[in-house]
């Protein structure tokens, strides 16, 4: 099979050839038919700190996929050749504390495909069964490929009650559009998203109903008051991974008010603890989605009207991974999806 790998210690990704997988007794075997690029994927392309310390190599990479089950492992059970797919990526251990109360999502032993284990970058992929999720019809492979992301959305943004809320989105890259529209299909009052990316806040206004504001340009209290915000946002989704952005939150919620962390900062940021205890703010961290809830809640979403797909922008051959990869590089794109079909 042809595979997109990480063959050495050093930047960028090799399409090889490779062997399909052979499956275990309590695995399947996926023919894929689409994957999404992630951020986690940039980062192991460039190769940075992260990555090193993180990813074996050789490896094949990728996590975002959608595909058709083609083989079953012998104690395989409920599932049937033929029948379309996504999956959780992340492969838990069945040890811990947390994996055995059925907390999967917060298993210490996690991994994770096309990070520490073989990826989907690939025309087949091996997955427990344990962590396959079968597509309804109305799901295109397009839109499955791109679950996995959405579910950090879905997590992040149902991590408390939106119902009639004011909610700030920081960040307005794929996730952080896909965040603001789950926030909307699920009753927020307004939701505003700030970038200084002119483009993707306009393809948040496309994909969402939004207010995007762009704080190198606009004053986000201004904006705030104009849509009579007058005591701060109940809730924030932080997206970005940018310190200013974060201090800007803090300072424009309410008091009480609640942030869902998904961004990561890099290495070590100064935070005025002062300015969240005396607003008693409640900070909750976000990792992945919760398996399976997440799954479920995001798929019924969609079933009823959630509309994600003007999310994904370009739309790539495997075999032009390099173009992709650029485009998803520049900051100019929101997701992008790689056919393997042909």
């Amino acid at each position: 099979m042809q595979a997109l790998a990480k063959t050495v210690a050093a930047p960028g990704l090799e399409l090889i050839d490779a062997p399909v997988p052979e499956i275990g007794p309590d695995d399947v075997l996926i023919r894929i038919n689409r994957t999404g690029i992630c951020g986690t994927d940039i980062h192991i392309w460039n190769w940075d700190d992260w990555a090193s310390k993180t990813v074996p190599v050789p490896l094949i990479t990728g996590h975002e996929f959608a595909g058709e089950i083609v083989d079953l492992g012998r104690n395989v059970t409920g599932y049937q050749i033929g029948q379309r797919c996504s999956g959780e990526g992340h492969l838990i251990g069945h040890q811990s504390r947390q994996s055995r109360a059925g907390k999967f999502h917060l298993d210490p032993e996690t991994r994770g495909i096309g990070v520490n284990e073989q990826g989907a970058f690939a025309q087949y992929l091996r997955l427990p069964a344990f962590n396959v999720v079968p597509l309804p019809d109305e799901i295109s492979d397009d839109i499955g490929a791109i679950l996995d992301p959405l579910g950090n959305a879905v997590h992040t943004a149902l991590s408390f009650d939106l119902v009639g809320e004011d909610v700030l989105i920081t960040g307005a890259g794929p996730i952080g559009i896909m965040a603001a529209a789950v926030a909307r299909h699920v009753g927020a009052r307004h939701v505003v998203i700030t970038d200084v990316n002119q483009e993707r806040l306009d393809l948040a206004a496309r994909v969402a109903d939004v207010v995007p504001v762009n704080v190198a340009e606009q004053n986000l209290a201004d904006v705030a008051a104009r849509l009579r915000i007058r005591q701060g946002f109940d809730v924030g989704l932080e997206m970005s991974g940018n310190q200013i952005a974060f201090d800007q939150m803090v300072e424009s919620l309410v008091m009480g008010g609640r942030i869902a962390l998904l961004g990561i900062p890099p290495g070590k940021s100064p935070v005025d603890w002062s300015r969240i205890v005396f607003k008693a703010l409640t900070i909750k961290g976000v990792y992945g989605r919760e398996i399976f809830e997440t799954w479920y809640k995001m798929i019924a979403m969609l079933e009823n009207g959630l509309d994600i797909s003007g999310v994904i922008t370009h739309r790539f051959a495997a075999t032009d991974y390099r173009a992709a990869f650029e485009v998803m590089k520049s900051g100019q794109s929101g997701k992008v999806v790689l056919d393997w079909t042909g």
